[in-house]
């Protein structure tokens, strides 16, 4: 599977976020593949690392794994790049989708009642050909019929 998709020059997608590492876009496509991910570099930061509204720069994720980053990376990293928005999966979110940083992140989280512990909803991001983004929500089921379910 891809490590991220690049739409259009203008929205970077990729499962956790950005990396202190990430200078160049053109490094994500140089990243040996197949590979195990490693405990920490690039490759770990674009899957596991969480925009945290606490930091403005980069911060210690509490799940013990890659970073955390701020409002003032993605804005940042978005200047310097020509990026519109990123978007990234990795953490629950209540609504199925959150904005970040003044809206130049957007988390989409695609699991309603994730792991059925949680009653968020989830959504999916569609893109048109004009790069307006909308949401589809998936609205999480209530608990009674995630009970019937599991019988």
């Amino acid at each position: 599977m891809p490590v991220s998709a690049l739409i259009e020059h203008r929205i970077l997608c990729m499962h956790g976020g950005l990396s202190p590492e990430l200078h160049d876009l053109e490094q994500i496509k140089s990243l040996n593949r197949p590979c195990d991910v490693p405990d920490n570099g690039l490759l770990c930061d674009l899957l596991w690392s969480d925009p945290d509204k606490e930091v403005q720069s980069w911060g210690e994720n509490e799940r013990g794994v890659s970073f955390t980053f701020g409002g003032r990376i993605v804005k940042e990293f978005n200047e310097k790049h020509d990026l519109d928005l990123i978007c990234r999966a990795h953490q629950v979110v209540e609504d199925g989708y959150e904005f970040f940083g003044e809206r130049n992140l957007v988390t989409v989280f695609s699991a309603p009642n994730y792991y059925g512990e949680w009653d968020n909803a989830a959504a999916l991001m569609i893109v048109d050909e004009d790069l307006m983004c909308k949401f589809k929500i998936i609205q999480p089921a209530e608990k009674k019929e995630l009970l019937k379910s599991e019988r």
